[in-house]
């Protein structure tokens, strides 16, 4: 039996999927300890001088009780920390400590090295047009008729 065909957003689950497991495999095998990846995804959005929890979740896409529980986490391992918010002093803001701009240092290392194996596998040409149509301006999204 054929698999049915899959949409635009399974392919690109299924493509973001691929360099989460590539990146996490390889932090592993590099010494790095082991992190889910909704905790690479916290330093994927991470700004320099630090983000809430309420604004890392929205980043991420996920609620902010799972934001909660894997900036805690990272906390735990040492390589976030939680500071007060300049701004408001009834808030706080997650950064990274040294450890953990080390260790994301040699994950975006490593993103490079993966974007370079991908680009071999499947060209030149589609891994640039794949960053352009990634990057291309696409609007607000569309409100459509489900019917």
């Amino acid at each position: 039996m054929s698999e049915p065909a899959r949409n635009l957003p399974q392919l690109l689950a299924q493509a973001k999927r691929w360099f989460e497991d590539a990146l996490l495999a390889s932090m592993q095998a590099a010494g790095e300890r082991p992190v889910t990846a909704a905790q690479a995804g916290v330093f994927a959005t991470l700004d320099d001088e630090g983000t809430s929890i309420s604004e890392l979740a929205r980043r991420i896409g996920v609620t902010r009780q799972t934001a909660h529980q894997a900036v805690h986490s990272l906390i735990g391992m040492g390589l976030l920390e939680q500071v007060p918010d300049p701004a408001s002093g009834r808030s706080s803001l997650i950064r990274t400590t040294a450890e953990g701009t080390r260790v994301h240092q040699r994950a975006l290392a490593a993103i490079s090295v993966i974007e370079t194996v991908l680009t071999e596998r499947i060209g030149s040409t589609d891994a640039t047009a794949l960053r352009a149509a990634l990057t291309a301006p696409w609007g607000e999204p569309p409100l459509v008729d489900a019917h």
